[in-house]
């Protein structure tokens, strides 16, 4: 796949409409042509110590003056544009969108969405990969990933794994 936006959500909280940070990435031509990341007012606006200090580090400090979801996402919707969207692990970030556009009223724009790390279960002998995770799957091809749970770096790495398994 050629064209398409890598896209990753770091939530607050377990409610998937609890988005708190965006990463975008977007590849034309099997090229990385440009990034979007954005930190989101989350809904329900609480954060749970868990997702805060062991994963992804923001708080309500990150995010008290930050946008709620309906107005970052006319940016993201024309950063993506008629691209099909790709995710590690689809069914958390295809389920934050969804919630996310129910909840403001937005219609979903039933995006085509690939997963690298469905992709790669299928592909990939497990006796060559211990973990699927993405920072073990971006080790095993190769790539440099230093910043799990950041939704940029993450959607970089998802970028990168596409261009190679999908």
């Amino acid at each position: 796949m050629n064209d398409f936006v890598a896209i990753d959500f770091e939530t607050a909280n377990a409610e998937p409409t609890s988005i708190c940070a965006i990463g975008a990435v977007k590849v034309e031509g099997g090229v990385v042509t440009d990034r979007l990341y954005r930190l989101v007012k989350p809904e329900p606006d609480y954060y749970i110590r868990r997702f805060t200090e062991c994963i992804h580090g923001i708080g309500p400090s990150d995010t008290d003056d930050a946008p709620g979801f309906w107005a970052v996402w006319p940016e993201l919707r024309d950063f993506i544009g008629g691209r099909p969207l790709v995710a590690h692990n689809k069914r958390f970030d295809e389920r934050c969108l969804r919630a996310a556009c129910r909840c403001y009223g937005i219609d979903y724009p039933d995006y085509d969405f690939y997963c690298t790390l469905e992709r790669a279960r299928r592909t990939i002998p497990r006796t060559l990969c211990a973990s699927f995770s993405l920072p073990s799957l971006a080790g095993f091809l190769g790539i440099p990933f230093d910043d799990h749970h950041n939704a940029l770096a993450d959607a970089e790495a998802c970028a990168k794994i596409a261009m190679v398994l999908l």
